[in-house]
């Protein structure tokens, strides 16, 4: 007769409660686009890439001053190009020293940063968007404009928010499922 015989394996006891009484921590997943990841350096890289072509492109022409849909197009993309090269800068020491910036509070500071800068151009290529179109479509004086230049630097802000979104995103459902 062939019984199987019990094998003992050792159990470990379960690890006892911080002395403050309050529950365990439990670490976040990482997941590539968040800060200190390969993903979430490569979207700093191009957000902060797009807006300095959008920024540089419209500061190029010479009557952007004129319109007040081109200069909060150029003060959104200044500002998302230096918050996105500062978290690129913090995301290539993280990278570089193995830490994770998976703090409540960085998280929640990349958050509402993400939030407010993705938002800002947003806005500002939807003003832009409608007065390139207004200049072009509208009135007919693409000859006497440069519209293809305001409709890269458009184009441009347009991308730079496009690749703002996914780390807005991701940092803020990490921030809500914890």
């Amino acid at each position: 007769m062939s019984v199987s015989h019990p094998s003992v394996h050792p159990v470990e006891a379960p690890p006892l409660p911080p002395p403050d009484g309050r529950p365990a921590r439990v670490r976040m997943k990482v997941i590539q686009g968040m800060p200190a990841t390969i993903g979430g350096l490569s979207l700093r890289f191009f957000q902060f890439a797009y807006a300095v072509v959008s920024l540089a492109v419209m500061v190029s022409t010479s009557d952007f001053p004129s319109v007040t849909a081109f200069c909060y197009l150029v003060a959104a993309v200044a500002l998302q190009s230096m918050w996105s090269l500062s978290l690129a800068i913090l995301d290539i020491h993280a990278l570089l020293v193995g830490r994770t910036l998976q703090n409540y509070r960085v998280v929640s500071l990349f958050s509402i940063g993400d939030g407010v800068t993705s938002t800002l151009t947003f806005a500002a290529a939807c003003a832009s968007a409608g007065i390139t179109v207004l200049i072009g479509n509208d009135l007919g004086l693409c000859s006497q404009n440069h519209c293809k230049q305001f409709e890269t630097a458009t184009a441009m802000a347009f991308l730079s928010w496009f690749t703002a979104l996914p780390s807005f995103l991701l940092n803020f459902w990490s921030l809500s499922s914890r």
